[in-house]
């Protein structure tokens, strides 16, 4: 068995940067509301006219990441795409990385597990490396939620949490055991998808009840119950990296960096305080992003390497925890 290794990351976001006050004129919200409850000052937007999708970003990370990794496209040889605003309800993203990157006639899979996706997508790209299928994948996390978004004050409970971006890193086979992505870890629970959904479109409520929809019709805005998220999310992500830690013989003072998904800077200092972790431990950038779902971890990874927070031999653990319910966990020795 093999191991996978990422060598190469890159990521992207929107020029557009739209901060708590310019969204107090669109609801009634302000600032020091916003923060107090999500810790988050800013966001980027994709700009109306703009190029930008969260394939067109994903292609945009994939270019920076492949580069870093001192590969080629033609050295890649499959892709997985998490997110859960594609362009299109179908075909999915991964066919259009395939295409705006000029690749071979790779496969192409698309992970639809909201803010534990990029995780997942991780765990899934880690067992076609192990397995000796695959040598290099290409995997990303891309979301374009602003334009699905509920911008009054009926919809600000959510509105202001979520961002526009994208990441992408190269997973390579690793032939010492010792390095890269020693373990993963998935888990969902579905009785409580109704907690954190957009309910349309769907096949069930599809393209007649589309266009005769009544204005108030809400189900394609997103729902979230947030006192029971937080609730969940604080256990769960406690659990699935306790889990890892004990699969790799780890206590938490070997972690030397952990990358939590960015849904809400109180969940993540809740995490921190329990595992006793410095701030040197843990980052954040859901301050100056917001919530951008399965972009999030890969985004907050790369911004942390870039800025040299991660080394060789450091312990990094990897967790999300979202919508379906499912949560994850990676541990990785870099």
């Amino acid at each position: 068995m093999y191991n996978s290794k990422i060598i190469g990351l890159g990521h992207y976001v929107p020029e557009q940067v739209v901060t708590n006050d310019d969204l107090s004129k669109l609801m009634d919200t302000n600032d020091a509301w916003i923060q107090e409850r999500t810790g988050i000052k800013e966001r980027r937007w994709i700009k109306e006219g703009s190029e930008d999708t969260s394939a067109v970003m994903g292609a945009k990370a994939s270019r920076i990441a492949i580069e870093r990794a001192g590969l080629t496209t033609d050295d890649i040889d499959f892709i997985v795409f998490a997110t859960l605003s594609p362009d299109y309800y179908f075909p999915g993203c991964g066919v259009q990385i395939q295409d705006m990157l000029d690749m071979r006639n790779i496969g192409a899979l698309d992970v639809r597990n909201q803010c534990s996706g990029f995780v997942y997508a991780i765990s899934v790209a880690d067992q076609f490396i192990k397995t000796g299928m695959y040598k290099n994948v290409l995997v990303i996390g891309a979301e374009y939620h602003s334009n699905g978004l509920d911008k009054t004050t009926r919809g600000r409970g959510v509105s202001v949490i979520f961002g526009d971006g994208a990441g992408a890193c190269v997973l390579s086979r690793e032939e010492d055991n010792t390095k890269g992505i020693l373990s993963t870890h998935l888990h969902s629970e579905g009785k409580y998808a109704d907690k954190l959904i957009v309910k349309s479109p769907s096949i069930a409520h599809w393209v007649p009840e589309i266009l005769e929809s009544e204005e108030e019709d809400i189900s394609y805005y997103p729902y979230m119950d947030g006192t029971f998220v937080f609730k969940h999310a604080v256990v769960r992500f406690s659990e699935v990296i306790n889990e890892g830690l004990a699969q790799n013989n780890l206590k938490n003072e070997d972690i030397d960096m952990l990358i939590p998904h960015q849904a809400n800077l109180r969940i993540a200092q809740f995490i921190q305080k329990k595992f006793g972790l410095r701030d040197d431990q843990v980052f954040n950038n859901i301050m100056t992003y917001g919530n951008t779902t399965a972009a999030s971890v890969i985004i907050a990874l790369t911004e942390a390497w870039e800025k040299g927070k991660i080394k060789d031999g450091d312990c990094v653990v990897l967790a999300a925890f979202g919508s379906g319910f499912t949560w994850a966990s990676a541990i990785i020795k870099w």
